[in-house]
């Protein structure tokens, strides 16, 4: 199943691209069920803040219980980075799934900054499940094709 949902974020990340932003998508699913989506809004909001994770934590995360986002899987076709995984840790969403690893993005951007979601999450009291990188090739095609 996680392949679904994650096809549904590189759609995302590829309407990201068409809206003049960088290639991100992510969304929340609860229950097997898809109830909010967003895409990278970075360049068009003029905010180096607007990534695809926190335009779901920010827009989204208060519609939920706190017992709802413990069951919410966050899905994004780019492991959340840093400032995105500090915003799923205060949010109490428990579980990412991810398509193109921190890693490889920063090898093909040519990042300034990366470090995996995993080294982050260990240093919080609560316990996460991070599944990841799953359909890494595809993920990072979207990515190889912005970065030229």
């Amino acid at each position: 199943m996680h392949n679904f949902y994650l096809q549904k974020t590189f759609t995302l990340a590829k309407q990201s691209v068409q809206n003049r932003n960088h290639p991100f998508g992510a969304l929340l699913v609860l229950d097997g069920r898809v109830v909010a989506e967003s895409e990278n809004t970075v360049i068009t909001d003029s905010d180096v803040t607007r990534h695809a994770e926190l335009n779901l934590i920010s827009n989204f995360s208060h519609r939920f219980t706190q017992e709802e986002r413990n069951r919410i899987t966050l899905y994004s076709s780019t492991e959340p980075c840093a400032m995105c995984t500090g915003a799923i840790i205060w949010s109490g969403i428990k579980k990412i799934v991810y398509g193109c690893s921190s890693d490889q993005l920063n090898r093909i951007a040519k990042g300034k900054f990366t470090i995996e979601c995993r080294k982050i999450l260990d240093h919080s009291t609560e316990t996460y499940k991070v599944e990841g990188p799953l359909l890494e090739q595809e993920s990072s095609q979207l990515h190889l094709e912005f970065w030229k």
